[in-house]
């Protein structure tokens, strides 16, 4: 039903699914730079579409909405919330044997910025595990947004700024839209705020913000994105109190380079990830873009269980750069 070709494919519907490098036909999960690419063709929902197109340029999409499906190549192809940011899903195909899930970076956690995570059945699962490791554990989404408000809140009445680094994409729309309900001024980097516009566009209600342009109002939270590019502005920003929000989050933001880190993410957690494979109850599991040591935890609980690449138990013994594996 798929081969590995230095990432999944469809096989019958000759698909890629969230390749980085161009393809004839490739589905795109959500609209983060390292799920997609300049495509001839591209298959996603149709908010992905908006924000793909606003990051890649004007390229040719076939929409696929949440929960109608397509016939597309031998297949029956469905696309269901992935609960990761707006647009984000799950790919589900049927060749009428068998059936695949594909989750594409998830979170089961509600978002305020995008819809929650729906799982499907399927014979074959295909996880991202990017914290697949049990001491990857997040704290209760409320404390987390808790401990930002407190923090903020904080550095505001020190007469400080509290610049807060969050993706592009997606983390840095769901921390504005906190911050805008518990009723605090935001102003974006320029990278940010362009996606707020999209995210805007497609009706999510992120609250009042507003362009940085030089320095920043007194009394506001700046959101900017992680890159150095970004971080090297903020020289012009006096008494900046700096502020990581990640699933990478622990006791020391030292590691992260700021003063505080906030361990919010969008991403499932090791428990969100076991409670994942046993809803879609399939008869194998493949897990990728996470540490092999899930494939064993995995296996520790009885499922038949491999990583998506190399190892594979029907991989071939080819030692080329490119090597096809097929399923």
């Amino acid at each position: 039903m798929f081969h590995f070709d230095r990432g999944l494919k469809l096989t019958r519907a000759d698909l890629a699914v969230d390749y980085r490098r161009r393809q004839p036909r490739g589905f795109i999960s959500h609209a983060h730079r390292d799920h997609m690419a300049r495509h001839e063709l591209a298959l996603c929902t149709p908010h992905t579409a908006r924000l793909y197109h606003a990051r890649m340029g004007q390229r040719p999409v076939l929409e696929m909405p949440y929960r109608e499906t397509l016939d597309w190549g031998g297949l029956k192809l469905t696309t269901y919330p992935a609960g990761h940011c707006l647009g984000s899903a799950m790919l589900f195909a049927d060749d009428g044997e068998q059936t695949l899930l594909y989750t594409g970076d998830f979170k089961l956690a509600e978002s305020a910025t995008a819809e929650r995570a729906e799982l499907p059945t399927a014979d074959i699962l295909v996880i991202e595990s990017t914290y697949g490791a049990p001491a990857h554990r997040h704290v209760p989404r409320g404390q987390a947004i808790d401990q930002l408000l407190t923090l903020v809140e904080a550095t505001l009445r020190d007469g400080k700024t509290p610049v807060v680094q969050a993706y592009a994409l997606g983390k840095a729309q769901e921390v504005t839209a906190i911050l805008t309900a518990a009723g605090h001024s935001v102003m974006q980097h320029r990278e940010v705020y362009e996606i707020s516009l999209v995210y805007r566009a497609c009706g999510v209600e992120l609250g009042a913000f507003e362009l940085l342009r030089g320095k920043p109002r007194d009394g506001c939270t700046v959101i900017v994105p992680p890159h150095r590019h970004a971080r090297a502005d903020l020289g012009r920003i006096r008494a900046a109190v700096t502020f990581a929000v990640t699933g990478w989050a622990t006791s020391s933001s030292r590691r992260l380079g700021v003063d505080h880190a906030i361990p919010l993410s969008d991403h499932a957690d090791y428990d969100d990830l076991l409670a994942a494979v046993a809803q879609v109850n399939a008869r194998v599991v493949y897990c990728t873009h996470g540490p092999e040591s899930f494939v064993d935890c995995l296996r520790a609980e009885g499922y038949r269980a491999y990583p998506l690449d190399t190892k594979c138990p029907t991989a071939e013994a080819s030692r080329s750069p490119v090597q096809l594996r097929i399923f």
